[in-house]
């Protein structure tokens, strides 16, 4: 849902970044790797510690490289197959990153057993959203199906809510320390909503692709049969 109307809206805002970067000599997978290792030390670094407001500042810096390094490149020409498989392989460390971090919080000082293990299903359904996709692209069905709560959508509601969760501790903003327990059960019961989806559709397009296929081989013996048929006829 966000993909459709968010993305568009920041690649454009971050078009001019990336020409600068080009000229520059910066690649794009250059940009993969610093976003993914800024992402990966905002989570792990501030996240355990329970300072969600500065984690949530240092992710976001880097979290539009996701953004940056496709807009560039595109306009280099140099869009490829490893470079979308990096792409998608980091988006998915960095996404731990920042579950994982959140969960070792609440394994420790946030000492909330419940929480460590919704975040750490935040983490692992995650994961399993991406792969329900990919598998049924890898086996030729369209999967064509959004789904609830898809990357963008658990990234935006955790960080918003992680970051304003931060002003409790940092600030002094009493109560709204809540935020970040109720955006992980939002996002731990959306992925699975999204898991589901995917799986009916993909259920659903594999039947229609078999039904398909055992149809056209049905049809393929009778039109053989009459050509048979005529041609015997003919020479009769």
């Amino acid at each position: 849902m966000l993909n459709k109307y968010a993305r568009a809206f920041f690649t454009r805002v971050l078009t001019p970044f990336a020409a600068l970067l080009l000229r520059l000599g910066v690649s794009p997978d250059t940009v993969t790797l610093i976003g993914t290792g800024g992402v990966m030390a905002g989570a792990l670094a501030f996240f355990p510690r329970g300072e969600f407001f500065w984690g949530t500042v240092v992710i976001t810096l880097f979290v539009f490289s996701d953004l940056v390094d496709g807009t560039m490149a595109r306009q280099s020409g140099r869009s490829s197959r490893w470079g979308a498989f990096l792409d998608s392989t980091l988006d998915r460390i960095a996404d731990a990153a920042v579950f994982g971090g959140i969960a070792l919080w609440y394994a420790g000082g946030g000492d909330d057993p419940v929480l460590c293990a919704v975040a750490i299903f935040c983490l692992a359904s995650g994961q399993v959203v991406s792969y329900t996709k990919a598998r049924g692209e890898s086996i030729g069905l369209p999967v064509n199906v959004n789904g609830l709560v898809e990357r963008a959508e658990r990234l935006v509601i955790t960080l918003v809510c992680a970051g304003l969760a931060g002003f409790e501790t940092t600030f002094g903003v009493p109560y709204i320390g809540i935020l970040l327990p109720v955006a992980l059960w939002v996002v731990a019961v959306g992925s699975l909503v999204t898991i589901l989806q995917r799986m009916v559709t993909v259920r659903r397009e594999a039947a229609e692709a078999e039904a398909g296929r055992a149809g056209g081989e049905a049809a393929g013996p009778g039109r053989d049969g009459a050509a048979a048929t005529e041609q015997g006829g003919g020479s009769s």
